[in-house]
């Protein structure tokens, strides 16, 4: 009976294996965007909401109270950074091994990446559990709302390594294309998130600890809906610690793209950090300002990375499976459908700022409205430059090139944002603070986006489906 079970485990996987094949190398690329682009867009609205239900709820505690989840946006960036790093870079790599029929050592890859990602997650988190008085502190919070801060830590930290194993599958999901089940996985813990908040705040009486044990308990029940796919043997990809291996090309391949990764996300918790601590001297109110514009702006930059990281597994299974023109129509159909989006969705918060702002300013104070106001309309100016920097990027990810999803990422937080951040607010005060960010995406997408989307499409512009790669990379796909 056991064996039966296992051989119609393996039909189903094949099939579901075969389907998606024929999804990405044969639809139309306006069906196929939407159809692996919508249910990440969704994803990643819902991550959006994780933060702007927190902070609705908290900021009726007063801004001491936004402020110290603002803050602790920074400590779940890097955490994020450590996930996204494995995940990315396992993720890249199982697209292009899936699109080239390498599905058992993908994953392999897969479960390697896994394991060793929940257990680093696990250490860095312990180690900062230890030193979390004077790690709020450096992550730019102020005294008055430190203790606030150390409570929404202590939770956020304890569930790291289910968060971690969460968003590792969730791009596992993504890197297949079963974006629908990595889609349910986030929205199940969202919603659950969103029900707790309230009972666990106000109910419970545990303020702002309480929003955090909420968050923490949604990643633990989205990690369980996420690995689901796996345990029903339905995705595409199997783990098991089986397969677990420290295979040398396997470890450089997903390094190769994971650092670039871990990087970035490690520069945007370094912007982060240098924000929250220029804002600390302008005072409280102005750290809640731009926390709130930016979680509300999350909102629509959320779906910008959706369309991107939509675009990226079919970039990548296409590349694998040496489709290359289909390579080059879903770029551009991602930036014509993205940039019509944000024209829409944009110009609608753009307008709608004030009132937007208001929700979440329980106090009132003029300050918080008029600082917020400014950086989410400067924002809304940059968000078609910002999509084709997000596309371009995804676009060397999905490829397997580092170095140029490297600077891009490296110019919007390190080399652009911070010099910003540290010289803007000393001429215009807290308003140069407040649209330092868009700044750094108009700046990144003259100077780098578009010099790189040149060229690349030199480098892949004339190839013919079927060519060799001109990356040498390339060829430990097809060993």
């Amino acid at each position: 009976m056991r064996k039966v079970n296992e051989r119609f485990m393996d039909e189903k996987q094949r099939l579901a294996r075969e389907n998606r094949r024929k999804m990405m190398l044969e639809e139309k690329m306006l069906r196929v965007i939407p159809k692996v682009a919508i249910p990440m867009i969704i994803s990643s609205l819902v991550d959006s909401i994780y933060n702007l239900a927190d902070t609705f709820f908290v900021s009726q505690l007063g801004k001491s109270a936004t402020a110290a989840v603002a803050v602790n946006d920074s400590l779940m960036t890097i955490l994020r950074a450590v996930s996204m790093g494995f995940a990315i870079g396992a993720s890249s790599y199982i697209s292009r091994l899936t699109g080239a029929e390498k599905d058992e050592r993908a994953s392999s890859v897969a479960s390697t990446t896994l394991i060793v990602g929940c257990i680093f997650s696990a250490l860095f988190a312990g180690v900062c559990l230890c030193f979390r008085g004077p790690l709020v502190l450096l992550l730019g919070i102020t005294q008055d709302a430190k203790q606030y801060c150390m409570d929404y830590a202590l939770w956020i930290l304890l569930a790291a390594p289910f968060t971690t194993a969460g968003l590792m599958m969730n791009q596992f999901l993504r890197s297949e294309g079963s974006t629908t089940y990595a889609m349910i996985g986030t929205t199940s813990g969202c919603i659950l998130n969103c029900i707790l908040d309230p009972l666990f705040i106000r109910t419970f009486g545990w303020g702002v600890g309480g929003a955090a044990a909420a968050t923490a308990l949604s990643k633990v029940v989205s990690c369980f809906v996420l690995a689901l796919p796996f345990i029903r043997h339905s995705a595409m990809l199997t783990l098991s610690p089986r397969l677990f291996s420290l295979e040398k090309d396997n470890v450089t391949e997903v390094a190769r793209m994971g650092i670039p990764s871990f990087l970035r996300m490690s520069l945007m918790s370094l912007g982060g950090i240098v924000t929250n601590n220029v804002a600390r001297g302008f005072g409280t109110a102005v750290l809640a300002a731009i926390s709130i514009a930016n979680k509300l702006n999350k909102f629509i930059s959320s779906a910008i990375m959706g369309f991107s990281q939509g675009f990226g597994p079919v970039a990548g299974f296409c590349w694998g499976a040496k489709r290359y023109r289909r390579v080059r129509e879903a770029y551009f159909t991602t930036l014509g459908i993205g940039s019509v989006c944000a024209l829409v969705f944009g110009g609608a918060m753009f307008f709608g700022a004030g009132p937007l702002i208001g929700v979440f300013n329980s106090e009132s104070d003029p300050e918080v409205l008029a600082i917020g106001i400014l950086k989410i309309r400067s924002l809304c100016l940059m968000l078609i430059p910002h999509i084709v920097v997000m596309v371009t990027s995804n676009l060397y990810q999905s490829l397997g090139r580092p170095v140029g999803n490297l600077v891009l990422s490296m110019s919007r937080q390190l080399l652009v944002l911070i010099p910003l951040v540290l010289t803007l607010p000393r001429i215009y005060g807290a308003n140069g603070l407040a649209v330092t960010q868009a700044a750094s995406d108009g700046i990144s997408f003259l100077l780098l986006a578009l010099p790189l989307v040149i060229y690349m499409f030199r480098k892949i512009g004339k190839l013919q489906d079927g060519d060799p790669s001109p990356f040498a990379s390339d060829a430990k796909v097809n060993r």
